[in-house]
This record gives C-alpha cells, structure tokens and sequence, in this order.
C-alpha cells in the first residue's frame, strides 16, 4: 500500500517515507534534496505547545538519516519522546541543558535559542 499526492508517491509501505525530489526511498536518496542549509550553529529553543514544553533543535547541517540518528539518540539520553521533522529536532519535556550538553561534547557550536 502505498500514499500518492499530486507531486507523486511520498509514502511507501515497504520502503517508509519517499523522497519528493529523486523518488527513491530517502535512506537511498540519490538527489540529497533535502540537506538544509544555514550557519551549522545548533539553535537549542523552547517552545510551549498545548501547554507543554518542547525543545527544538535547528540549524544542524546533517542529512535526514544522521539528524534521525541523532534525534533518537537525545531522546535516550532524555529518557523521552520526540521527532525529527523539517530538518528540526524535537524533544518533549524541558530538556534543554541536557541536549546542549550532549550536542557541545559532540563538537556541534551550540546557542541558546528563544523561550
């Protein structure tokens, strides 16, 4: 089974989430169009949603793959939910000196963001 939309197959049961650009599966991406772009400074902010804190990690320059890889590994670390979306990573709870810990003993340059 899979999800089409105008642009084309975005969701594919046997090989997860597609990429839009090369229409390869985006473990397999041949285009890398979704590496972002920006300074390579981790911006750690706090958002309030739905009464709740959330962490949000942007401005890493890593592709979708790593920033997964990532993303799940701060989430052990915090010993809490979250995803990666938008080339952001998300953390629930408030969380935010530990993730700019972890992401400072990683070599990553790391500012506190708004919030």
């Amino acid at each position: 089974m899979s999800k089409k939309s105008s642009g084309g197959l975005v969701y594919s049961t046997e090989h997860g989430c597609m990429c839009p650009a090369c229409r390869q599966p985006q473990a397999a991406c041949i285009c890398k169009a979704a590496l972002p772009t920006g300074d390579g400074i981790a911006r750690v902010g706090r958002e309030v949603r739905k009464g709740k804190a959330v962490i949000v990690v942007s401005g890493l320059i890593l592709d979708s793959a790593e920033l997964t890889k990532l993303g799940k590994q701060l989430k052990t670390i915090c010993g809490t939910g979250g995803t990666v979306k938008d080339g952001q990573i998300e953390i629930q709870g408030e969380h935010r000196d530990a993730v700019m810990a972890e992401l400072a003993k990683r070599g990553f340059k790391v500012k506190r963001g708004g919030g």
